[in-house]
């Protein structure tokens, strides 16, 4: 086996603690081409679709991807800015202010970058890139805040598959969940009370989170568990009542059953329930993407008003709102205790004149 290498180190480059931020990904362009090709990646996934290779194999390559790319572009497109991908664009930006923070904090002794699971930019290149920048100590924050073997997992997977073709490993720490990190509930608590100052108060807030198949959690997945967590915290932070929010789960794929109950059946049943008015936010998004702005934001708007409902908002996702970029910051903070880059390039300096002086 061929092992990846360094390129351009030299024993006087400083050693530097790397932070990688990663999400889910996006197409290239909202075109069924480009559709195909991230939706391919994505649901050959084997974190993301549990079926036998080869049954999945003949679903995914004889029907899905026959059918779904046109399908998927057609919404892409009503989302899609001068920019580019929602999700993208955002996710840059997130990656620049947490970038300015954290060099405020640490100075050059730190690298930030992003990558997507999925697409561009990719995993393998923008790790691989850190590295040749003289990163040693690596810490790797995928952006989901609930735990998913389908999401968080997967993106494990992704990094420890690069490791296994690297020459030289760097020192890991891989965050797996912050669902439950208080200044994450407060940074998402503070952003609906700020909505609310702006538009008011709707008679119930949703907690909608992605779905993930039942049969994930009956083998042991904690994200069913981890996003109720979440809401009982925002809805203690909120001082909610029982009556005044539910959690709900979106974006159903497929004829299984799926982590009840479905945001969409909930929409098209409260305004038989006298909820006239409801507002949703979505606490597993760290910013706002296709499921957010297509589906949440006007997809199930029309379900909710089209079933006798009178007025629905999304509230944004927190995108890279400054207290959302300083609990990143925050929540990498904790986990770099004790690597101390700059003493560890003074011992082997220290080191080298000893040598020195003993030939």
């Amino acid at each position: 086996m061929k092992y990846i290498n360094s390129t351009g180190f030299t024993h006087k480059q400083s050693d530097k603690i790397g932070v990688l931020i990663t999400n889910l990904g996006t197409p290239d362009k909202p075109e069924p081409k480009a559709l195909r090709r991230y939706l391919k990646q994505f649901l050959s996934d084997p974190r993301v679709v549990e079926v036998p290779k080869l049954i999945w194999w003949m679903v995914l390559n004889g029907v899905i991807l026959n059918i779904r790319p046109r399908r998927s572009a057609k919404a892409y497109s009503t989302v899609w800015t001068e920019e580019g991908s929602p999700l993208l664009t955002i996710t840059q930006q997130q990656n620049e202010a947490l970038r300015t923070k954290l060099t405020q904090m640490y100075g050059d002794d730190i690298v930030v970058d992003f990558a997507m699971r999925y697409g561009n930019p990719d995993i393998d290149s923008v790790t691989n890139r850190m590295l040749d920048q003289g990163v040693r100590k690596l810490v790797v924050l995928p952006l989901y805040p609930q735990y998913c073997a389908s999401t968080t997992g997967s993106t494990f997977d992704a990094i420890a598959d690069l490791f296994t073709r690297r020459r030289w490993l760097p020192d890991f720490r891989f965050i797996s969940s912050y669902h439950d990190h208080s200044d994450y509930i407060e940074t998402l608590a503070d952003s609906i009370r700020q909505h609310w100052a702006s538009k008011g108060r709707a008679e119930k807030l949703i907690f909608s989170f992605h779905g993930i198949p039942k049969r994930y959690l009956t083998n042991g997945d904690p994200y069913f568990c981890h996003c109720h967590k979440t809401s009982r915290l925002l809805a203690e932070a909120l001082g909610l009542g029982k009556s005044e929010y539910e959690t709900t789960f979106q974006s159903r794929f497929g004829r299984e059953e799926w982590l009840q109950p479905y945001t969409d059946f909930r929409l098209k049943a409260l305004p038989n329930e006298g909820v006239k008015s409801i507002q949703v936010v979505c606490p597993g998004f760290s910013a706002d993407c296709l499921e957010t702005l297509e589906e949440i934001a006007v997809e199930n708007r029309d379900y909710f008003i089209e079933a006798g409902g009178k007025h629905y908002e999304y509230i944004p996702a927190l995108n890279d709102q400054p207290k959302h970029i300083e609990t990143l910051a925050k929540i990498i903070e904790q986990n770099i205790q004790g690597w101390r880059i700059e003493n560890d390039n003074t011992q082997r300096s220290e080191l080298a004149t000893q040598r020195g002086a003993a030939q």
